[in-house]
């Protein structure tokens, strides 16, 4: 129930129950505003934005607090997120003051920093904790709906894919015990912390697989195991080749502990990567990283007519989609498949008139 009544001061006093029957008020010096702002509340709440007076007074940074201890994310995850929040410009502010020019704001400030990329990294884990806040009936709009982030560089010129023998040379500058890490990050698509992460009972030779169920990643001067990226444990049909490779490391280079770590104690995927910076200097391959060698395998995949689908398990994506955003590019266009297909028709066709020519009988010259 809500209603509007004239004080003995003149005043206008606009009142109404929420859903748990408190009562809210609010004075006003014209009848009309004090209708307008019930009329605001009703709307709200007929759509779904409303917000408790209580609960507006609220900020970012005292949500997030709460609400990101429910999480079930990995300790990466959780990491990037407290980083993108504790630096929201618009953190303090209240919910119920926040506009739209905070947003704008806090992205104007991220990009004079801060690459394209992790900009957009960034304003996605506020946002998840901005529409989780909406959700939970403590703020009404997300101050970050429709502001522009800055332009990202075309994945197609941005991503570096290097070729085999690139592949190679890195492979034959760095040391012997490490040439293992270029073959699964290459030939099998493995992420370095997923490579730090191998144990020899991950290799199945009779069935020629790798089962990828760990990663290893630096965490304030300490190495944490943890599971694959979420949807990322997978099975990885692998060559023969790589398999002889790996068998070769096994007898010669050996493995680590009880539990067969392939490629340390476990290894650190900080000083993997090291390694493997200082083999491309060596090899005078420039501007390839490790997570280059994934582009590698997945181009081949895709050039060897895989769909996106097929893809995405081998590499671990948790969805098609993801595959698409990032490889879209590599795949055939429609003007190439039609060009093939119309090739083939022709092909067809041809081989089909030369089949007739064949069949049709030749008359003798003087039947004609």
């Amino acid at each position: 129930m809500a209603s509007v009544k004239q004080r003995p001061n003149g005043q206008w006093r606009a009142r109404y129950r929420d859903d748990e029957g408190k009562e809210h008020a609010k004075h006003f010096n014209l009848k009309r505003d004090a209708q307008a702002w019930l009329d605001e509340v009703a709307s709200s709440r007929l759509t779904g934005t409303y917000v408790a007076p209580a609960e507006s007074r609220g900020t970012l940074e005292e949500f997030y607090a709460e609400w990101s201890k429910d999480q079930l994310w990995t300790q990466n995850t959780r990491r990037l997120a407290d980083r993108a929040v504790g630096e929201c410009t618009f953190r303090s502010v209240p919910f119920g003051r926040l506009r739209r020019s905070h947003g704008e704001a806090y992205i104007k400030q991220l990009a004079s920093r801060l690459a394209p990329t992790t900009v957009k990294t960034r304003a996605a884990y506020v946002r998840i904790a901005l529409r989780a806040a909406i959700l939970d009936r403590r703020l009404a709009n997300d101050p970050l709906e429709g502001v522009k982030l800055p332009a990202v560089r075309k994945k197609e010129h941005a991503m570096r894919v290097p070729s085999p023998a690139e592949v190679q040379s890195i492979r034959d500058a760095i040391e012997p015990a490490r040439q293992a890490l270029i073959d699964v990050m290459a030939y099998a698509g493995l992420r370095i912390g997923e490579a730090a992460g191998l144990q020899v009972g991950d290799i199945d030779f009779l069935r020629r697989t790798i089962h990828v169920e760990r990663q290893i990643q630096n965490e304030k001067q300490r190495l944490v195991v943890l599971p694959p990226k979420h949807g990322s444990e997978r099975l990885i049909p692998v060559p023969d080749e790589l398999l002889n490779r790996l068998a070769r490391h096994i007898e010669h280079v050996g493995v680590h502990g009880d539990e067969g770590w392939l490629l340390g104690r476990p290894p650190s995927p900080a000083g993997l990567r090291h390694n493997f910076n200082d083999a491309c200097d060596v090899a005078k391959v420039h501007n390839v990283t490790p997570h280059d060698l994934r582009h590698h395998y997945a181009s081949g995949l895709i050039r060897g007519g895989l769909d996106a689908v097929a893809v995405s398990k081998a590499l671990g994506h948790s969805s098609p989609g993801i595959t698409l955003d990032v490889y879209a590019h590599l795949w055939p266009d429609a003007a190439d498949r039609t060009r093939a297909a119309a090739t083939a028709l022709m092909s067809s066709w041809s081989d089909s008139a030369d089949d007739l020519r064949t069949a049709l009988p030749i008359r003798p010259r003087e039947a004609l």
